[in-house]
């Protein structure tokens, strides 16, 4: 665990004695999530809450065109949810007792899309990957709800080169630790986009890969919740507590 040390004087009798005070850091982990198309972040709550209890500031949040927003859902683009998560990640990263060199980010499907290209952005060390979706580069600035689902199925069953598309170039680039979480029987992502990420993520310090068996896409089973809740807060301890663990160093002073 990172500490701090500190040089000090006790007072005893009438005189004084050296010490130094070690003790942990203040800064801390910070997690975001970023919830699917037509999610929102009331999906995250109870995730954040086991990831906070390790120790982590979380920051939950919804995208324009979801929950109080859903009216705009229409005319909302890529580029407006890009700029809501990095809005929000700029506001997680201003948080006073967060590491800034210590950032995750967990997003699912639509979210996990636009988290990668966020890696290219801003400092991520942690990423989270559920059922990522990916999207044809051109379209950038036209509403989501206007692609064409035939072209985004035939698109996610074509096997890609990181160059083609902008998401996978950003995962090509990252150097951090990544989880990537597949769901068994999906209907909108296929294997073959999940191969996609997977092969693109060749940087990557560590990437671990797991299918939770008889899944959906959204995860309609409590079972299947459950299962995707433990595979994330046991990956985040073995990867954001354990690396506060590793990476710290007792900073001892002579006085």
């Amino acid at each position: 665990m990172n500490t701090r040390s500190e040089a000090l004087e006790i007072a005893v009798d009438d005189e004084q004695i050296d010490a130094t005070l070690l003790a942990p850091s203040a800064k801390m982990p910070g997690v975001l999530f970023v919830h699917g198309w037509g999610g929102s972040q009331k999906r995250d709550i109870a995730r954040a809450k086991g990831l906070a209890g390790l120790g982590c500031v979380c920051l939950t949040f919804d995208m324009r065109g979801h929950e109080r927003t859903l009216e705009r859902q229409q005319r909302v683009t890529r580029e407006d949810n890009l700029r809501d998560l990095l809005s929000a990640y700029d506001r997680l990263a201003r948080h006073p007792s967060i590491d800034p060199s210590a950032i995750a980010v967990v997003g699912s499907s639509y979210g996990g899309y636009l988290s990668t290209i966020l890696t290219s952005l801003r400092p991520v060390r942690w990423l989270a990957l559920r059922v990522p979706a990916l999207y044809r580069d051109e379209g950038w600035l036209t509403p989501k709800r206007e692609l064409d689902r035939k072209d985004l199925v035939e698109y996610r069953n074509t096997p890609l080169p990181p160059t083609a598309n902008r998401a996978l170039a950003a995962c090509a680039a990252f150097e951090g630790d990544v989880l990537i979480v597949e769901s068994e029987q999906d209907h909108l992502i296929p294997h073959t986009t999940i191969t996609n990420y997977l092969s693109a993520f060749a940087r990557a310090h560590s990437l671990t890969h797991r299918i939770i068996d008889g899944a959906d896409h959204g995860l309609t089973s409590e079972a299947c919740r459950q299962a995707y809740t433990s595979l994330l807060i046991n990956w985040a301890t073995e990867m954001v507590v354990g690396a506060r663990i590793g990476d710290g160093v007792f900073e001892e002073v002579a006085v």
